[in-house]
């Protein structure tokens, strides 16, 4: 379908032209701005989905790209249903608390495993797991054959779970990242609505270089800038006058208190604070939390009959619902969308779905290490979770650094870091019938040339200041944290699986608007570039398909 192509609507009434579409809604509206939606139906009706209802769009998925397309569209006068798979995370538990702190992992902790999966499982060169009781938690560290994909469960998604880096690519990074979209638009128009709507803000240098939370990051900066590398400022949506009230003690500490991994109770800016929130307040969105769709299939008249199972917190299917969508958006996260496209298209749910479906599945050239500085290099028993800053050799040697936080609560010795790396490799997703199953083709051997490109920085930095590497942090003995990755990417590529605004391939009315979308890489932390190109292509969806 081309992006001029209009569709008519269920009733078989005329669709808006742009300038009638405009004319009604209010360019503010499609532009991003606070014009009220227009006033029409009523609300959508509270409470889980109903078997058999019908929704004018149901989203699939409550992260980045999902709670973009709700509310623009709610601001467009469309009434939307959105499911997600994982908890409304909005009740406390029996500490008064919604989320778990990193440092003492509970029942919130994971997604339906009995025993926790930390991204650093060993410390000292002991391992750190433990038993937990099986639930719906907020992190699921998904175990493919040659990686572990850590994502968000609950209604947010990622950004439960994320360190909140809103991170820009560089303008001249842009080509690699999205070589089908215009860089002019995104930088003009769609990066800053984007920081915009997710309450992007840079931490105060001043309370920077005073506070203890972030000697770790002044070392960092040190040990970065002796050895010749840019040491960068990096914007967050963290809110940072509360973060300076929990260094005072006059509220309840959160990002000071080890709060990140696991969520965040009280200063993290999630989507349930932004997007989420300007989309309920329209009156027109509605979301069931604890719903997995499994099916998603034409109907007739233009309607998709998609089945979705209602879970229970310790993972049993408790109903099985069928609902009828004119239009339905894939939001479900790099994995959970594409794992949903391929097994559409393998199991003749949606057998015109085209061959693009599940490639171009990258990492984000993820890969962790640590280094332990000397005595007098003390990195603080006092750490906020916040990470704030990086170190980037990107255009030399392919890598950007975040200078990450290890809040254990005592002293360590220790720099953290997440590198960002131009890793090239790139994996498919596909359906074993005989299994029942997704699985992908990334092998661990291909993130060697991730471990390659971070070296460019910390190889030289512990030759610089006389320091090795930690080797106690993954395993006994071993250096590089390549067994995961926090930012998936891929699967159901721009202009490749889609058009150039999301649209499937052979479908009328099914849109993907995640970071399935992006090839793989986005040179930084991704979640800024999933909102904006989501921005984008919500736009023009509303002013050609309505």
């Amino acid at each position: 379908m081309s992006d001029t192509t209009s569709l008519r609507s269920a009733a078989g009434r005329p669709p808006l032209s742009r300038r009638g579409f405009i004319a009604g809604a209010g360019a503010a509206v499609v532009l991003g701005g606070t014009a009220p939606a227009r006033a029409a139906a009523a609300a959508p009706a509270a409470g889980p989905i109903a078997d058999g209802a019908h929704v004018p769009v149901l989203v699939i998925g409550t992260g980045y790209g999902g709670s973009v397309a709700a509310l623009r569209l709610a601001q467009a006068g469309v009434d939307v249903h959105m499911v997600e798979m994982g908890m409304a995370w909005d009740t406390p538990g029996p500490d008064g608390k919604i989320f778990c702190n990193t440092r003492e992992p509970d029942y919130r902790s994971y997604w339906l495993r009995t025993r926790t999966k930390a991204p650093l499982n060993y410390f000292l060169g002991f391992p750190i797991d433990r038993d937990i009781p099986r639930h719906t938690g907020v992190l699921d560290a998904e175990e493919f054959a040659g990686i572990t994909v850590y994502q968000g469960r609950g209604v947010g998604g990622g950004s439960l779970v994320n360190g909140g880096m809103a991170v820009t690519p560089r303008r001249e990074n842009f080509a690699s990242v999205l070589p089908t979209v215009n860089a002019a638009e995104m930088y003009d128009v769609y990066y800053p609505r984007a920081n915009a709507g997710l309450g992007v803000g840079t931490i105060d240098p001043a309370w920077f270089e005073a506070t203890a939370y972030y000697q770790y990051a002044r070392v960092g900066r040190k040990h970065a800038q002796r050895s010749g590398f840019p040491f960068v400022f990096v914007p967050d949506v963290y809110d940072w006058d509360y973060m300076k009230q929990e260094e005072a003690g006059t509220v309840p500490q959160s990002a000071l208190a080890a709060e990140i991994l696991y969520g965040n109770n009280h200063g993290k800016k999630s989507l349930q604070k932004t997007y989420l929130a300007q989309a309920r307040a329209t009156g027109r969105v509605a979301i069931s939390p604890l719903h997995r769709v499994t099916s998603v299939a034409p109907a007739g008249t233009g309607r998709y009959a998609v089945v979705i199972e209602q879970l229970g917190t310790t993972g049993e299917v408790t109903a099985t619902k069928t609902v009828t969508a004119e239009r339905v958006f894939f939001a479900a996260g790099s994995v959970g969308t594409s794992k949903l496209l391929v097994k559409l298209k393998a199991t003749g749910a949606l057998p015109d779905l085209n061959g693009e479906v599940g490639k171009g599945w990258g990492d984000n050239g993820n890969v962790m290490c640590g280094r332990a500085n000397h005595l007098w290099d003390p990195t603080g028993a006092k750490q906020s979770a916040i990470p704030c800053a990086g170190i980037d050799n990107w255009a030399a040697g392919g890598a950007f650094a975040e200078v990450a936080p290890l809040p254990t609560g005592i002293e360590t010795f220790a720099s953290f870091y997440l590198s960002i790396t131009r890793n090239p490799n790139r994996a498919q997703f596909s359906w074993n019938a005989a299994a029942g199953r997704v699985e992908l083709s990334w092998q661990t051997a291909w993130k060697q040339p991730s471990i390659d490109m971070a070296k460019t920085i910390f190889d030289k930095i512990n030759s610089k200041e006389g320091t090795i590497y930690r080797t106690d942090l993954f395993g006994v003995y071993k250096i590089w944290g390549d067994h995961l990755t926090y930012h998936p990417l891929g699967g159901a590529v721009l202009g490749k699986a889609t058009d150039n605004y999301g649209r499937l391939s052979g479908y009328s009315g099914l849109y993907v608007i995640d970071g399935a979308l992006i090839p793989g890489n986005t040179t930084v932390n991704p979640f800024v570039t999933i909102t904006a190109l989501a921005e984008r292509n919500i736009e023009r969806v509303i002013a050609t398909d309505l």
